[in-house]
């Protein structure tokens, strides 16, 4: 990437119009798009059903998210403005993990795979590697400890400076994401799935997480990156290149606030499916105490009868 290059004064217009056919986003999200949508036209083809929900979830609010966040304007100026960035960094991390999972997308390959592939990823769903990567702590402490170890160290400025670094971290962000978000979605048959009190627990637990961080960022008396936003200024972007300790600020605020916005709303989303299974549970119970009672009384009528 090449510090200083020229582009215009950032607004929503440019957000909404700088796109790119950037290859790594642009051939990913049409290609798990593509597959995905498959497996659900698949599904219909013999007649089952699958939530039209999921698939909005998945394909608009999940890959939808990912290609804006990488290929639209605000990609554009992800290396040029912190408080940008952020907003990417958020979409990525958050969002777009969370709505994949919604998406439910292994319980859709297990439906429509055919017989060997369907095999082997039951048997890599059952592996080791796969309850390692899912244990509760093990993704909560990979979550946490990512973006300090990003803004933190040489990392940042390398992603800033490096198009495969920063590649690369964009598909860390969402990665880790999963990684912590999919397990408390609970809709996929994943290992590692606990009990709705202890998935609730762990959304709570992020919030002082991401209000931390952000109180931290927004506290620096150093520039992320060092040098660099510095620089840019130098350049024809000087002109509207806001002062780049403010533009920190921003984007340690963006940083608090969207993220306890999305892990509230996470939290009422877990709360609705936690409601959803008492209530089904509830009705399951019934049905089973309703045949409990017609055999005793079919029971009964027949020793009556005998008598």
């Amino acid at each position: 990437m090449t510090i200083g290059a020229g582009l215009p004064a950032f607004s929503l217009g440019e957000v909404l119009g700088q796109w790119s056919l950037a290859p790594v986003p642009t051939i990913g999200t049409v290609w798990v798009v593509g597959l995905y949508l498959l497996g659900v036209r698949r599904l219909r083809a013999r007649g089952d059903h699958w939530p039209v929900g999921r698939t909005v979830a998945f394909v608009g609010g999940g890959m939808g998210s990912f290609y804006f966040a990488t290929a639209s304007g605000l990609a554009a100026y992800d290396t040029t403005l912190l408080s940008v960035h952020m907003v990417q960094h958020m979409i990525l991390s958050m969002l777009v993990p969370l709505a994949l999972a919604l998406g439910a997308p292994v319980t859709l390959a297990l439906r429509t795979l055919p017989r060997r592939p369907r095999g082997w990823l039951l048997a890599l769903l059952h592996s080791r590697l796969a309850k390692v990567l899912s244990f509760a702590p093990l993704a909560f402490l990979l979550y946490i400890v990512s973006p300090w170890a990003l803004y933190f160290t040489d990392w940042y400025r390398a992603s800033l400076e490096s198009v495969f670094v920063h590649e690369m971290m964009h598909v860390h962000l969402v990665a880790v994401g999963a990684l912590f978000f999919w397990p408390l979605v609970g809709i996929d048959p994943l290992p590692g799935r606990h009990g709705y009190p202890f998935r609730m627990l762990l959304t709570v637990l992020t919030l002082p997480f991401h209000a931390f961080l952000g109180v931290t960022i927004m506290g620096q008396s150093t520039l992320l990156a060092g040098d660099y936003y510095p620089r840019l200024r130098e350049g024809p972007m000087g002109s509207w290149l806001p002062d780049p300790y403010d533009d920190q600020q921003l984007a340690g605020g963006i940083l608090w606030g969207s993220g306890d916005l999305i892990a509230l709303t996470f939290f009422a989303v877990l709360f609705t499916q936690w409601v959803r299974s008492s209530m089904a549970e509830a009705k399951r119970e019934d049905r089973r105490l309703d045949r409990l009672e017609a055999r005793e009384q079919a029971a009964a009528s027949a020793r009556t009868g005998d008598g």
